[in-house]
């Protein structure tokens, strides 16, 4: 009887969430179609919406959304484009439901999504969270060597892959979890972009909202499709947390230094081997080496492997040198971060 009452205590002190889904998406209808497909498939049986927010399109996704109007509880909405995060921010006020979940559209969810977000929650209540991401299995091999690129322990430290042991999670805007208690208080997105959930996560803290990382609450996240766009996109990656460190002093560490000291060193080891000192090139062998070998043991693929080198050494040398060339600006010519590079920046709507 003890048993039984405790039990029904258990379930009625449990946070009773209405999760609104809020997705963005600029000229891909067809990635949209794919994550809403999964979000049908979703396990659970809890309440949620999903909305959608065109951000400017030409080529619009509103022909997808009806095909699952019967299906789900999904609106549509299409506004001028103003970035990612304006748009988001146009979601949110839109949504019904009291927890918002944030979706890049070029992800799809596994079908446990909504159960792991939902137990995590109820042990561990916070206003913010974010998951990690993952290749799914139908993804082009290049997909997957960026995917480890991006959230192997050798490269990025594992954070965004599922590390746990975070000080001051920053979710990221991929696989993102906001209250809309939170969302009020904080105003949600600024006009920085990329950038902007690092900068709403540290905004929230300040604010005494907590946040965590759901490492099981993860999402398949397909990324860049060529080299040339994951160079763009780290490379805005490397520009833009010198201005984070501007706005927020107190998040400055010395790990954002190490892609640019990286570059630095592998150059300097090159220009040494021509010299006739291998050590320093030896040095960097070794690493390579290392993150082939741990690549070809996690996906089982040779030319994974081998890609997971050139994308690893884009990953370093983009966000590096794009860090070094927005600190310079900032720094020592006291440039304002708006002014040297507008089009890390969106005019938000109204």
């Amino acid at each position: 009887m003890a048993f039984v009452f405790s039990l029904i205590t258990f379930v009625f002190s449990m946070n009773t969430f209405y999760f609104s889904f809020i997705i963005p998406v600029y000229n891909r209808p067809d990635e949209i179609e794919e994550l809403v497909r999964s979000i049908t498939q979703l396990n659970g049986g809890y309440k949620f919406e999903i909305v959608i927010v065109e951000d400017g399109s030409t080529i619009p996704s509103k022909s997808i959304i009806k095909t699952y109007q019967t299906q789900l509880d999904i609106s549509y909405y299409f506004k001028n484009n103003t970035g990612p995060g304006d748009s988001r921010n146009y979601g949110m006020k839109k949504a019904k439901g009291n927890y918002f979940i944030i979706l890049d559209s070029d992800c799809i969810l596994p079908k446990e999504y909504l159960i792991e977000v939902n137990k995590s929650l109820n042990i561990n209540y916070v206003d913010c969270f974010g998951g990690p991401d993952n290749a799914h299995h139908t993804f082009t091999n290049l997909q997957k060597a960026i995917n480890f690129a991006m959230t192997s322990f050798i490269t990025t430290g594992g954070i965004r892959g599922g590390k746990t042991k975070v000080d001051k999670f920053q979710p990221r805007s991929f696989n993102m979890g906001l209250s809309k208690k939170a969302f009020e208080a904080s105003g949600g997105f600024g006009s920085i972009h990329p950038g902007e959930d690092p900068d709403l996560s540290i905004r929230l803290n300040k604010l005494g909202f907590k946040t965590k990382l759901i490492s099981n609450a993860y999402v398949y996240h397909k990324r860049r499709i060529s080299w040339s766009k994951f160079y763009m996109q780290v490379n805005k990656f490397g520009m833009v947390r010198p201005i984070l460190n501007q706005w927020h002093p107190e998040t400055k560490r010395f790990v954002y230094w190490l892609p640019s000291l990286f570059s630095i060193g592998f150059i300097f080891a090159v220009i040494s081997f021509l010299l006739g000192v291998k050590l320093f090139l030896l040095a960097y062998g070794f690493y390579f080496l290392l993150a082939f070998s741990i690549a070809f043991f996690s996906t089982k693929s040779l030319i994974i492997a081998l890609q997971s080198i050139i994308a690893i050494t884009i990953q370093f040398f983009g966000y590096g040198y794009g860090f070094l060339k927005s600190t310079i600006a900032l720094t020592i010519f006291g440039q304002e971060p708006e002014q040297q590079f507008p089009y890390l920046f969106f005019k938000h709507g109204k």
